[in-house]
């Protein structure tokens, strides 16, 4: 099932690069949170779109955005991929159960057993208040969650 518009944004807890817990949760009341799943690390489409959030963060007014970035590897691949790209935001592993957080907001393919591209904007309530999904060989426009962060 989907995660929508308006729906309260599942909690979860995963592992960054580094091995350090982090739950959405978290965040609640602090930050909004851009969510990105896509599909695999050190892929061509992936790293462009990462390094764009690097170089561009997505930002709302003032610093209250955290962007956590969610994909299939383990964290020992985002950890070399980190630290290859100077990540310097949460590189999430949704490795076991396979895809588990992926499935839950219902942006994961069965077929290929990685994410597609999905993107959800969570404000400080946990509420999802914008989302985008993208096949995926399609690249998302990062300006796209400007104007969703603007809205907030």
């Amino acid at each position: 099932m989907a995660v929508e518009v308006g729906d309260g944004a599942p909690d979860f807890e995963l592992r960054d690069q580094h091995g350090t817990p982090v739950k959405l949760s978290d965040f609640r009341g602090e930050k909004n949170v851009v969510l990105v799943f896509y599909p695999l690390a050190f892929s061509g489409v992936c790293t462009g779109e990462l390094r764009r959030i690097r170089d561009e963060p997505p930002t709302s007014a003032g610093d209250d955005v955290q962007v956590l970035a969610v994909s299939v590897d383990s964290i020992f691949a985002l950890r070399s991929w980190s630290d290859q790209e100077k990540f310097s935001f949460p590189l999430l592993s949704d490795f076991w159960p396979h895809g588990g957080t992926a499935q839950r907001y219902g942006v994961f393919d069965e077929g290929k057993g990685v994410a597609v591209r999905g993107t959800f904007i969570i404000d400080t309530e946990g509420v999802v208040r914008w989302k985008i999904v993208n096949a995926i060989p399609d690249a998302r426009d990062i300006d796209e969650y400007r104007k969703a962060l603007a809205g907030l």
